[in-house]
């Protein structure tokens, strides 16, 4: 679902990124209103969960791979204005250090991300579970909400990539961008997040609920005011969990292909999804923006892509804890909170 660079045009990175931009800044700013200065860490904790999830790429039949995303889990946990801060953060690691989505691009993907996928998915899990009363109808709950919040989200994805051709041709009536209209970017984008890759999100969200609601409570107790003016803990089994998810990421290399939509331009006049083949590479793409990442798609230079594969998921997750850390530190202390606005 990361959209790469060159895929949708200049105007319409920009006016993502506008749009955008004042959510951003509501979201700091309910942020610093709504959840304690010792919790703030912890939202590094969610965004690393995040970022992890998305290493782990799933094979769909016809050549095509995707991954979950965490965005209803985050939202859970601490807010859907946190997780937005916080999924906005991993997205911005991911471009900016491993190239997974484009630089340019950085709004499109916050907004399918970290705005419509929480909050969407936030939505649905409170809905539900004000009216089951079962046992387990937090977890049916939060799994239904990240069902419907990635498949929203792909769903936005598949629009921003499908107005590409009608907005934006040569002379010779050719894309400059992203080549595939509405009645083809919208079903190949959906076909996978209705099925394995929602599955993923329902599995991957589901099952951190319940480990932390065993392990660390404290994490899901944001309705008690006492566990809201106290010092959280982040208890050694949530860290543990971090480092089961670290050491499992090179799993997502065994998905071989590309997830759709997010091929090298030279690789996009082959591609014959949903039709037949292209047959020429968009100017726009061939001729666009051009960002090399420190550590392209999850490589070390000089390192087996497994050892990679795990250091960059080291380096991920540690970037996103210390950058919460600092920001913890850079807000003043709050007198009054209401993590539920």
């Amino acid at each position: 679902m990361h959209i790469p660079e060159n895929y949708l045009s200049p105007e319409t990175c920009a006016v993502m990124g506008a749009v955008m931009v004042p959510v951003w800044l509501l979201a700091v700013k309910k942020v610093r209103e709504h959840i304690p200065q010792e919790r703030l860490p912890q939202l590094g904790i969610g965004a690393a969960f995040v970022f992890l999830a998305m290493m782990f790429n799933i094979p769909l039949p016809g050549g095509t791979t995707g991954h979950a995303v965490g965005g209803t889990l985050m939202a859970i946990l601490f807010g859907p204005w946190a997780a937005c801060l916080g999924v906005s953060v991993a997205l911005l690691v991911q471009a900016v250090f491993f190239g997974d989505g484009g630089i340019l691009a950085l709004g499109a993907n916050c907004f399918n991300m970290a705005f419509v996928l929480p909050f969407s998915g936030y939505f649905v899990y409170q809905q539900l579970r004000q009216r089951l009363s079962s046992a387990h109808s937090d977890l049916f709950a939060a799994g239904c909400g990240a069902f419907v919040g990635i498949n929203l989200a792909a769903l936005c994805a598949a629009i921003e990539f499908g107005i590409q051709p009608l907005l934006f041709t040569d002379g010779a009536g050719q894309a400059l961008y992203c080549p595939y209209p509405l009645w083809v970017s919208i079903p190949a984008m959906l076909a996978g997040h209705l099925t394995l890759f929602g599955l993923a999100e329902v599995v991957f969200t589901t099952a951190v609920l319940a480990y932390l609601r065993r392990t660390n409570a404290t994490l899901l107790d944001t309705a008690s005011p006492s566990s809201q003016l106290s010092t959280p803990n982040t208890s050694r089994p949530t860290y543990a969990l971090l480092a089961l998810l670290i050491l499992g990421t090179p799993l997502g290399l065994l998905a071989e292909g590309t997830a759709w939509g997010e091929w090298d331009p030279e690789e996009l006049a082959e591609q014959d999804y949903l039709g037949s083949a292209l047959g020429y590479t968009p100017a726009g793409m061939a001729d666009g923006f051009d960002f090399t990442a420190l550590f392209p798609d999850y490589t070390v230079a000089g390192m087996p892509d497994v050892f990679g594969y795990i250091l960059s998921a080291i380096i991920g997750a540690a970037l996103l804890i210390i950058a919460f850390k600092l920001f913890s530190t850079c807000l003043p202390q709050p007198t009054r909170y209401d993590t539920q606005a």
